[in-house]
């Protein structure tokens, strides 16, 4: 089977508008990434300036002592939000990119087996073993894949599970220890 010059032309249109959407994803992500950072950064910069108040206006040992415990609490909070966000903006953005790769994988794969297809139709006489093993061959590689896909959706599963654990587990471990300094 020949490819025409149309046919190679409009997969490297495809291809192309594959890579701008992949590309644009990328960049969407980024920006995400950056608007995440300024907000950080922001709310930072405010609360230093609030804390800074507070801590002009103690009185006491005490009182200085209560500001400071106060102030670990929501930072611990703080940090596993922000935590949460990025892990959120990552994984969105490596879904989009799974779900592109999926879809050229499968694509070809069906292009692949419609080629093996059309040899096994105009093979000659007495190959119908080595075609037979052929699609054997690709049956096997689509199915390793499908193994593979399945491998990587558990252990991204298994990893977001314990990232949610970790970053439950720190901040209940940050409350109990603020709760016993106060």
């Amino acid at each position: 089977m020949m490819l025409t010059p149309e046919q190679v032309l409009a997969s490297q249109k495809a291809n192309m508008e594959t890579l701008h959407g992949l590309t644009t994803k990328a960049f969407e992500g980024v920006e995400k990434l950056v608007e995440l950072n300024l907000q950080a950064t922001k709310a930072a910069l405010d609360e230093t300036a609030q804390h800074t108040q507070a801590m002009l206006s103690v009185k006491d040992v005490q009182e200085l002592i209560a500001l400071q415990a106060g102030l670990f609490q929501p930072l611990a909070d703080k940090a596993a939000a922000y935590s949460r966000h990025l892990y959120d903006i990552a994984s969105g953005t490596n879904a989009e990119f799974s779900k592109a790769f999926e879809g050229k994988v499968a694509e070809s794969q069906a292009q692949f087996a419609a080629l093996v297809d059309n040899a096994a139709k105009n093979a000659p006489a007495g190959s119908e073993t080595a075609v037979a093993m052929m699609k054997s061959a690709v049956a096997a590689a689509n199915n390793a894949f499908e193994s593979v896909q399945k491998a990587v959706k558990q252990a991204t599963d298994v990893a977001e599970s314990n990232f949610n654990a970790v970053a439950s587990n720190a901040a209940n471990v940050t409350k109990s220890a603020t709760g016993k300094k106060r």
